[in-house]
């Protein structure tokens, strides 16, 4: 039996070797790819936790964004009520027309002679200055009849025809200038705390992918490492000096926007009168021709248009800003490197600020405010109109495709009802404590693009970051940690732009380069509710 076994082995024994070596491939490849598997599982695990930890970052930072607005707003709006003060405008053409009726009383002598009189008086003065005072817009600072301005200087007297001119100017310059103010501001915030916010991201994943210096000993996570924060700029002092420039919008960009718009509002509407009768087509036309003077009338021309200097002071100006803010102070060990960090900071905005994609959501912001701003008008203005009002499309894109109705059929109010509904939309404009404020809401909401432009912002220079990490901890003999990390999750809104850290400001030439790229797959990509 044992000689017979022996025999069969020995004739098959090819056979055998044969089949016991494919039975061992077949299990060291099983155990191959059950190994890869299972490292692709776990590697697909942590990069889903990545992109969700990346995304969760990301929407945290847009709402941050929001109340950021929302704190700051009052600021330049309380100026800009406070240098076109309509309220006291009016007050002023109430007190003339009290004088007025005074003159007429003792002229008559009786009160039933000035019962008489009286409705002799334009019934549209009256609508329009109670129109005007209907929502108890009236400021402390303006409720005196002291005919001395602040400075001790007595203040010319108008009469009725200048005043209401002045009124009509005013309201509409201020409405103009706080719906610019706002959308530069919403804008310019997203830029800072997205840029902000990367910077930090970079840091927390490359500090948590460096292995402890001591495994036994028990720390808090706390990532202060100084080569870290001097790479990424995760520090309070840089991030301070940075945010702190928000002021020169604030204090000094608005007056710029002001002067701009309130030439092109005398341009447009000057030759007006109060008492004339608009249809909302033609207010909407008129409020586009506005815009036209101070944005630009061609495609071209507002593609090309520079908004820099309202949101950023000139380099000799920097350190005047500072002092002006507030937030100078630091020691003179760490100037030099936040010096050089903030410098990176501020070129990298200026590079956006300057880039099409700027300006091209800066549009769509003005449009949705202005399209609010029409809406409010007709709600208000033509309400008592017989015709239900029509909505026209406020922005440049639309309005050539509005064909306007017969003059029977287009409701129509007077300019002076418009003006009162404008006067107290510049409160709501400037709405930064009262829940919620519906413009900056209708731009969160209606405007897409804006979160796709935060995502760019946020995911841009992923690579020139790690480079300059790189580079500095090879100059330390050291390998630059967690790299591979931050590239798989960069990922997860797609836009990098390496070469825009180590150049000059070109980018309003770049219409195709990286960062417009990245902008259209973002629009494309980002869903359609804001956060």
């Amino acid at each position: 039996m044992i000689g017979a076994t022996r025999r069969w082995f020995r004739r098959n024994r090819k056979g055998l070797a044969i089949g016991a070596g494919v039975i061992g491939a077949g299990y060291l490849a099983a155990q191959y790819v059950i190994s890869k598997i299972s490292e692709a599982r776990e590697r697909m695990s942590l990069d889903r936790i990545a992109r969700e930890n990346l995304r969760r970052r990301f929407e945290q930072n847009q709402t941050d964004c929001t109340y950021t607005v929302l704190a700051l707003l009052p600021t330049a709006a309380e100026d800009i009520l406070d240098a076109l003060p309509v309220e006291e405008l009016t007050k002023e053409l109430q007190r003339k027309r009290a004088e007025r009726l005074a003159r007429l009383s003792a002229a008559e002598g009786t009160g039933s002679e000035l019962s008489s009189v009286s409705p002799s008086l334009p019934e549209d003065d009256r609508r329009s200055l109670s129109s005007f005072q209907s929502d108890g817009y009236i400021r402390t600072s303006q409720s005196g009849e002291s005919p001395v301005e602040g400075d001790g200087e007595v203040r010319p007297k108008r009469n009725k025809t200048q005043l209401w001119n002045e009124v009509k100017i005013t309201s509409i310059t201020r409405s103009f200038t706080l719906i610019y103010t706002l959308s530069l501001l919403v804008i310019f915030t997203r830029i800072q705390l997205n840029l902000l916010g990367r910077r930090n991201y970079l840091s927390s994943v490359i500090s948590m992918a460096m292995p402890p210096t001591n495994e036994s000993t028990i720390r808090l996570e706390d990532h202060d490492d100084d080569d870290l924060t001097q790479t990424f700029g995760n520090d309070f002092e840089t991030n301070r000096r940075y945010l702190a420039f928000s002021w020169w919008l604030l204090h000094r960009g608005w007056k710029q926007v002001m002067n701009e718009v309130q030439t092109a509002v005398t341009e447009v509407f000057g030759p007006l009168n109060p008492r004339e009768d608009v249809s909302l087509t033609r207010l909407s036309d008129l409020f586009l021709e506005v815009r036209r003077k101070v944005e630009g009338r061609t495609e071209e021309e507002r593609k090309h248009r520079k908004w820099l200097s309202y949101l950023l002071p000139p380099c000799e100006e920097e350190d005047k800003l500072l002092e002006e803010s507030g937030v100078l102070g630091v020691t003179e060990s760490a100037a030099s490197q936040t010096a050089s960090t903030l410098r990176h900071l501020l070129d990298e905005t200026a590079d956006i600020i300057e880039s099409p994609t700027f300006v091209r959501v800066l549009m769509l912001l003005n449009n949705e405010c202005f399209q609010m701003l029409i809406d409010q008008c007709t709600a208000d203005a033509f309400r008592s109109t017989s015709q239900t009002p029509r909505s026209v499309p406020q922005s440049f894109t639309s309005v050539a495709t509005v064909v306007p109705g017969g003059d029977s059929f287009e409701p129509k109010a007077k300019l002076a009802n418009v003006l009162a509904v404008l006067a107290r939309q510049a409160h709501v404009i400037g709405n930064g404590t009262n829940a919620p404020n519906l413009y900056l809401t209708a731009m969160d909401q209606g405007v897409r693009e804006l979160e796709a432009f935060a995502a760019v912002v946020y995911s841009s220079n992923f690579d020139a970051e790690l480079i300059g990490s790189a580079i500095k901890k090879e100059s330390s003999g050291e390998d630059a940690p967690g790299s591979d990390t931050v590239l798989i999750e960069r990922e997860d809104y797609e836009g990098h732009d390496s070469n825009r850290a180590q150049q000059p400001s070109t980018a309003g030439s770049g219409a195709d380069s990286e960062f417009e790229k990245a902008w259209g797959k973002a629009v494309e990509e980002q869903p359609s509710t804001a956060t």
